[in-house]
């Protein structure tokens, strides 16, 4: 059997039977324009800031996984072969995430904000919760949510850090709207971390976004510090116990030879041998935990991370949305091609 062959669409014959319905276009069009421009005037406007940083790579993941490799594949231009060999885990990949998990969102609830009028100097969790505008269906909707399921009053203040642990319906729905708030994007090609806070407020979006930069160079920096702090105050530890056990027999040998500096007695000479032993072996001791303790800070320092800020944040002079006359257009569209098929269905 031959398929049969689909014919072509033909537009003249399209538009013959739509121009009949042309009244019924110029009402609905227009009509579809002027109440969806109405609708998006109940969304607050909000700001966009983004800021943009690059995180270096510290020598000892890098050095130390590949050495000379490393060097050579870096002066050959390949220098994703060197990032293949770090051992460090934490990869830029992962920074979005950081960023959407509740231990990096508790820590912004405390930052204090300001609204660019002034009216409103408070900390950016009581921001959320008291001063946010919502269109009149989302206030109906919560009004009507309330009497079926009332929330308790929120008792937390923002002052301190909040715990993560048992957190409420309010506070739940506060942290979920700050990860909406929150993006982070990363440049596979060159690395660069894009942190980009949306608010309905210019001042305080810029400040968030100032805020959010700050936060992650600190998460990250104590994540790629953490084992180098931990062999420092280890080493530090034992070099002030070496010290102390040093400076208390340096003490006993002195005041028993000032003691017995007439005294002739052999016992005596080999009390003195055994303590300037003792002393010389803890003064060994002393200096090689000093040593240790120097060559743990400098790990310290060389595991610490350097960032270059490409874009600082800065107060947005614009609004970055809802843009009423591209989604009123768009929704106009769309109407003309549903009426459009609404037609053309029924002329079949």
């Amino acid at each position: 059997m031959e398929e049969k062959k689909q014919a072509p669409i033909n537009i003249t014959d399209i538009f013959k039977k739509l121009w009949p319905h042309k009244k019924l276009y110029f009402k609905v069009l227009p009509a579809t324009l002027i109440l969806t421009y109405l609708f998006t005037l109940f969304i607050p406007r909000y700001y966009k800031c983004t800021v943009s940083l690059a995180p270096e790579p510290t020598g000892a993941s890098l050095s130390g996984s590949l050495g000379s490799l490393g060097s050579i594949a870096s002066s050959m231009g390949l220098g994703s072969l060197s990032k293949m060999g770090a051992h460090d885990a934490l990869i830029s990949e992962i920074y979005p995430d950081i960023l959407e998990s509740n231990d990096f969102i508790a820590e912004l609830m405390t930052v204090k904000v300001q609204t660019q009028e002034g009216d409103v100097k408070t900390n950016y969790y009581t921001y959320l919760r008291d001063h946010q505008s919502y269109p009149w269906w989302v206030h109906i909707r919560g009004a009507v949510s309330e009497i079926f399921d009332p929330t308790p009053q929120d008792k937390y203040n923002g002052e301190e850090k909040i715990s993560v642990f048992n957190l409420t319906k309010q506070q739940s729905a506060i942290f979920k709207s700050v990860s909406g708030k929150i993006k982070c994007t990363i440049d596979k090609k060159t690395d660069i971390v894009s942190i980009v806070v949306k608010d309905q407020d210019p001042l305080i979006a810029a400040t968030m976004a100032q805020a959010t930069c700050q936060k992650l160079q600190e998460f990250i920096t104590n994540y790629r510090t953490n084992k180098a702090k931990i062999d420092y105050e280890y080493y530090k530890k034992l070099t002030d116990t070496a010290k102390a056990d040093y400076e208390k027999v340096r003490r006993k040998y002195g005041a028993t030879s000032d003691a017995n500096m007439d005294v002739t007695m052999k016992s005596m000479e080999l009390l003195l041998t055994d303590l300037e032993n003792d002393m010389q072996l803890k003064y060994n001791i002393y200096t090689a935990m000093g040593a240790q303790m120097q060559s743990a800070a400098a790990k310290l320092q060389e595991a610490t991370p350097a960032f270059t800020v490409i874009e600082s944040a800065s107060v947005p002079t614009k609004p970055a949305g809802p843009r009423r006359l591209i989604i009123s257009i768009f929704m106009t569209i769309l109407a003309a091609f549903g009426l459009s098929g609404y037609i053309l269905t029924r002329e079949k």
